[in-house]
């Protein structure tokens, strides 16, 4: 089987990594850099957070697995518009844990389309809001909140009241 420059080994089609002989499912590539560092630095402190607060931290891990790919729909599957809905969810919840303040949705269009990432802008922003009609998160333009279809230019997203740490 061969090695990536990690010395992971993976299968041939590198959709799963193995590690003592059994096989898990890999990251999708198409996550850029950084942003994949973050994700798994997000994963790393939810194991933590399992080991010592319990069961109540395990959503943690879930969100940060599904945005990474290793959960949910396959990354290589065609896309199916409900599981996407789902990544780009867990993918904004594993980052606003992550991050101090807001983070802006172009980064959660990143990790779920990577190169085309452009292209996945309005669903991004469409998840944001549905969030922020449950109280998760809060979408926000110049630090004020703003409600769907308020206007045009650039957002950000935070923690609503409801957020789940």
């Amino acid at each position: 089987m061969p090695t990536d420059d990690d010395g992971v080994e993976r299968t041939e089609d590198g959709r799963y990594i193995v590690v003592n002989g059994r096989r898990w499912r890999a990251s999708d590539p198409s996550i850029p850099e950084k942003l994949r560092q973050e994700l798994v630095n997000v994963l790393m402190a939810a194991r933590r957070a399992v080991r010592t607060e319990g069961d109540g931290a395990r959503h943690r891990v879930q969100d940060a697995k599904v945005a990474l790919g290793e959960r949910g729909q396959a990354w290589w599957e065609t896309v199916d518009d409900e599981a996407l809905r789902v990544r780009v969810a867990a993918t904004a919840r594993s980052l606003l844990r992550h991050r101090e303040g807001t983070i802006c949705p172009s980064d959660v269009a990143r990790v779920v389309g990577g190169e085309s990432w452009r292209e996945r802008m309005d669903l991004v922003r469409e998840v944001a809001f549905a969030l922020a009609d449950e109280g998760m998160v809060q979408v926000t333009r110049g630090g004020e909140p703003v409600a769907r279809g308020e206007g045009s230019g650039p957002v950000r997203i935070a923690r609503g009241e409801n957020f789940p740490e």
